[in-house]
């Protein structure tokens, strides 16, 4: 195979999206061939594209983005043995070093050599996934049974990050549930945001059974309903935009005034919740074994603390405002874990292979990807994941980007 000409969705800055034809090479060693037929867009997509940076990586040469992606093989290196062409992937876009203690236990999501496709951290930038046809390691491609949709191989991504989440919170077992029944008590999880990861991650704790009661927290209403509508049993607790008796301090107030003011507020947002949690039966929820705030807004995180029973966890999950005021003191005396999580490791991918495969998943894919934009409208695809709702008034919560799939077809 020689090389081929692919259209490739490519950001020059700040609301500079360009679709562009480019020369993809032959695959070469262990790398293969995929033709991209779904690809989803992320937060962090959408600050690149908003601002020409995400955070502190600052776009400085024209970039491709997306990274939860599935394709077809379309061609194979000469070493590749593990795959063959006419194979559905998701690509798995970290690309670690492999060789350091970090990459050795497991951990390569942390590996301080890491490079990520369609992050501007490194200089040349490394391109994203948004393109026709991509070159990747086949160690890096994970095979998609035939029950799972193209677009259900681009949730791998997003629902990798919430296995990988669920892992760290150590959930509390079959036999604790159990026992926790046995003694009056309820295993309660409460989800922090009711966006694609949020209800991914309400799903998957659905699927566990390693809870009693699982309450999504939002301050968007039809987002909830999303979350109610999955069929899974989920609670839902509407988070108030303000209380119109007890109103913010002024900003210019002292900054000790305005911390009580939202420690006391976390406070009451955290009862509103822990009641949303409300009882089977005999058992009462005094608060929930474990909180994942997929927001990073730091009321949630806060209320989150205070909601958390004796023991509990709180895992940190949206990436919001990077210096936050936390009640730590809250945290120490009842002994709540705060832990922090990045992306996934090496079991994450293929638990959300077959998390999707088993079928457990499927109304939550219904819901989750609410709009499918072809490449060429790249530009609409990323106008639509930055709003709320659509031109109808249909809430937005997962774009999906679709390759040209019968053309692709066609010539393999």
């Amino acid at each position: 195979m020689t090389e081929t000409s692919a259209t490739v969705l490519v950001l020059h800055g700040a609301k500079d999206l360009r679709v562009e034809k480019r020369n993809v090479p032959a695959p070469s060693g262990s790398d293969i061939q995929v033709a991209v037929q779904a690809t989803g867009l992320c937060g962090s997509d959408l600050h690149y594209y908003s601002h020409g940076r995400n955070g502190d990586f600052v776009v400085r040469e024209p970039m491709c983005l997306g990274h939860e992606s599935a394709g077809t093989i379309t061609a194979i290196g000469p070493n590749v043995t593990t795959h063959k062409v006419g194979d559905r992937v998701a690509m798995e876009v970290g690309l670690s070093c492999r060789k350091c203690a970090l990459c050795q236990q497991g951990r390569y999501n942390i590996c301080p050599s890491m490079q990520f496709r369609s992050s501007a951290k490194v200089f040349p930038h490394l391109d994203g996934t948004l393109m026709e046809r991509t070159n990747h390691p086949a160690e890096m491609c994970h095979a998609l049974p035939a029950n799972v949709t193209d677009a259900g191989g681009a949730l791998v991504e997003p629902l990798a990050v919430c296995l990988h989440a669920i892992r760290r919170s150590r959930p509390p077992t079959k036999e604790q549930v159990e026992i926790a029944r046995s003694t009056g008590e309820a295993t309660a999880a409460l989800v922090f945001g009711a966006g694609a990861i949020g209800l991914l991650l309400a799903s998957a704790l659905a699927a566990s059974e390693n809870f009693t009661s699982i309450v999504v927290a939002d301050i968007d209403a039809s987002r909830l309903e999303i979350a109610a509508s999955l069929g899974l049993g989920l609670k839902t607790s509407l988070i108030p935009r303000g209380d119109p008796a007890n109103p913010p301090p002024a900003k210019d107030a002292p900054h000790s005034e305005q911390t009580a003011w939202a420690l006391a507020n976390a406070q009451n947002v955290a009862a509103t919740l822990t009641a949303a949690a409300g009882t089977e039966g005999d058992l009462t929820v005094p608060g929930f074994n474990r909180v994942y705030d997929c927001t990073g807004v730091p009321s949630c995180v806060q209320a989150g603390i205070y909601a958390s029973q004796p023991g509990g966890v709180l895992v940190q999950i949206g990436m919001g405002n990077p210096i936050q005021t936390l009640p730590v003191g809250a945290a120490a005396l009842r002994e709540v874990d705060i832990i922090g999580t990045f992306r996934y490791d090496g079991h994450a991918y293929p638990a959300a292979i077959a998390l999707l495969a088993s079928g457990k998943m499927q109304t939550t894919e219904e819901k989750v990807v609410t709009h499918r934009v072809k490449l060429e409208d790249g530009a609409r695809a990323f106008a639509l994941a930055g709003k709320g709702v659509d031109e109808a008034g249909k809430p937005v919560v997962k774009v999906i980007i679709e390759g040209p799939g019968e053309a692709t077809k066609a010539s393999l």
